[in-house]
């Protein structure tokens, strides 16, 4: 019998859901009431519904079965792959490396035809599983990617991958050539059955490297949730294309995202200007993106200093993707000890943790203060 089905019995899902607030630790050391199912499989369950309540919450339903902890880590969120099917439409879709589903699932509504490629046979077990209780349809083939493709005679109108970022040593890499699949390798294959090939990458690859090492880039998108860059997407396409669209979001932020062609930043140039009304702090997509010069240029913004990434003007800017802060100039000797405030710091000597011991201040609060530097040097500022 399958792990999948000795989990779907229901004095074991009862037991699962009972002790969702247990300490995982204790219960571990526990003997499994269940001579068919060990504790470290009960304990697997019960850390993917806890992943699942802030990752992926439509995935808590009744017999709903979950992978090993690195499947989850390495699983796209429910906002990012929500966003990311709103960009792919079309008939006939294939994930490369399915892993725990989450992209391919909200992807393939968006498509007629679709197949899960997955080497791991229990994981794709538990997709298969998974997809048929949630009424969803799919051809799942378990097989090896590169064996997938020596016998493939199938055309694809997208190609999706998320290849492992983690080498033998389960040591993580981000060069095309150290993933698995190696993207470098296997590119003109995969352009050749497909119009369009989609690949998730590390939040931390750098972008020119990846224009210099992938020809036939389309677009790119740096996706961040709440101000935390997850991912960036890079979109392959067999038609020629003179210009790279790069889009910049913050999801759940509220704030506008940004478009723009690879390249404009060499072209920007940047005004500067002591503090005025106004300060602009991109979010972290943007400052992935590299985009310093033309963001000011976009919106008529004067920069601080050319390290600091701040910006400024007298009037409100509409529409920036980041946070603006009405402020003052604070002279450093009237902050009082005990005061409470957000600290930021940049292109400061001193670190935020730094900065409230120094002066003895309390985190949090509704107002902020600033530490960075202009041109004439060092400035604090306070939000008003």
């Amino acid at each position: 019998m399958s792990s999948v089905v000795k989990l779907l019995n229901k004095d074991i899902q009862d037991y699962i859901n009972a002790n969702l607030n247990t300490d995982l630790h204790s219960l571990l050391l526990k003997k499994s009431p269940f001579p068919e199912v060990s504790m470290q499989e009960i304990v697997q369950q019960i850390k993917g519904k806890q992943v699942a309540e802030r990752k992926f919450p439509f995935l808590l339903k009744e017999g709903i079965i979950f992978p090993p902890q690195l499947n989850l880590e390495q699983s796209s969120s429910e906002k990012t792959a929500l966003y990311k099917s709103g960009i792919l439409k079309g008939n006939i879709f294939i994930d490369l490396t399915s892993g725990f589903g989450i992209d391919a699932y909200y992807l393939s509504q968006n498509f007629d035809h679709v197949t899960l490629v997955e080497q791991n046979t229990e994981l794709l077990e538990i997709v298969e599983h998974n997809w048929n209780t949630l009424g969803l349809q799919a051809n799942f083939i378990n097989k090896k990617l590169e064996d997938f493709l020596k016998q493939n005679q199938e055309h694809f109108d997208v190609i999706y991958l998320d290849p492992a970022r983690r080498d033998q040593q389960k040591n993580k890499v981000f060069l095309l050539e150290d993933l698995s699949p190696d993207i470098l390798e296997i590119q003109e294959t995969l352009l050749s059955i497909s119009d369009k090939v989609v690949i998730k990458l590390s939040p931390l690859i750098d972008l020119k490297y990846l224009v210099s090492v992938l020809p036939d880039i389309s677009r790119i998108e740096i996706i961040a949730l709440k101000n935390d860059v997850k991912e960036v997407v890079v979109f392959l396409s067999n038609k020629n294309t003179e210009e790279i669209i790069c889009s910049c979001v913050n999801l759940e932020s509220g704030e506008s995202g940004f478009t723009f062609i690879f390249g404009e930043e060499e072209r920007a140039e940047s005004e500067y200007s002591e503090p005025e009304k106004y300060i602009y702090i991109p979010n972290n997509s943007i400052l992935k993106a590299g985009i310093f010069n033309l963001i000011s240029q976009k919106f008529g913004l004067k920069k601080l200093h050319p390290n600091s990434h701040f910006y400024t003007s007298g009037e409100k800017k509409k529409d920036f993707p980041g946070r603006i802060l009405e402020v003052e100039p604070v002279d450093s000797k009237n902050i009082k000890k005990k005061e409470q405030f957000n600290i930021i710091s940049k292109n400061y000597p001193l670190k935020p943790d730094e900065i409230k011991k120094k002066y003895g201040l309390k985190d949090g609060g509704d107002h902020y203060l600033i530490f960075t530097q202009s041109k004439k040097g060092k400035i604090i500022l306070k939000s008003v």
